[in-house]
């Protein structure tokens, strides 16, 4: 799966995914479910850089303490808004408001969707942001977001 990026505003980006063939049915709940699961975890605050005590641990966990201070201190990263995912041909796209999410969401993203093609659904291509030629966005996206 090739990913590229193309101009980036984290509060209003499309996100577009070119298959290597027309989506079956269960191929789209598959890519539904993972942005779907994404964007719950960006609404609750997952995706916050500034509190990656475990990461930042390294290999050896055993009895570490956790601070719930450095955790209460540190600034929301919550996402804001998502699109119906859409689909039209062998392209896929939904878009965001990421909000203060970090730019780990992305990492995050792209690692499950390499892994969801490479076992369920092929996907040639992610794009993130900017707009495609092949199918351009609506001029506005407030009509079709899901309510949180």
């Amino acid at each position: 799966m090739q990913v590229q990026f193309r101009e980036f505003n984290p509060f209003d980006v499309w996100l577009w995914l070119e298959f290597s063939t027309v989506p079956s049915e269960m191929e789209k709940q598959y890519v539904e479910e993972v942005f779907d699961s994404w964007f719950f975890l960006g609404k609750l605050g997952g995706f916050n850089a500034e509190n990656l005590q475990i990461q930042e641990e390294g290999l050896e966990l055993s009895y570490m303490e956790y601070d719930d201070g450095i955790a209460d201190r540190s600034f929301m990263a919550l996402m804001h808004n998502m699109s119906e995912f859409e689909y039209e041909g062998t392209w896929g796209r939904c878009w965001f408001d990421l909000g203060t999410s970090d730019a780990i969401a992305l990492d995050i993203l792209i690692n499950s969707l390499r892994q969801l093609s490479k076992e369920y659904v092929n996907i040639e291509r992610l794009i993130i942001g900017g707009k495609n030629a092949d199918w351009l966005p609506p001029e506005t996206n407030q009509e079709n977001l899901i309510e949180s």
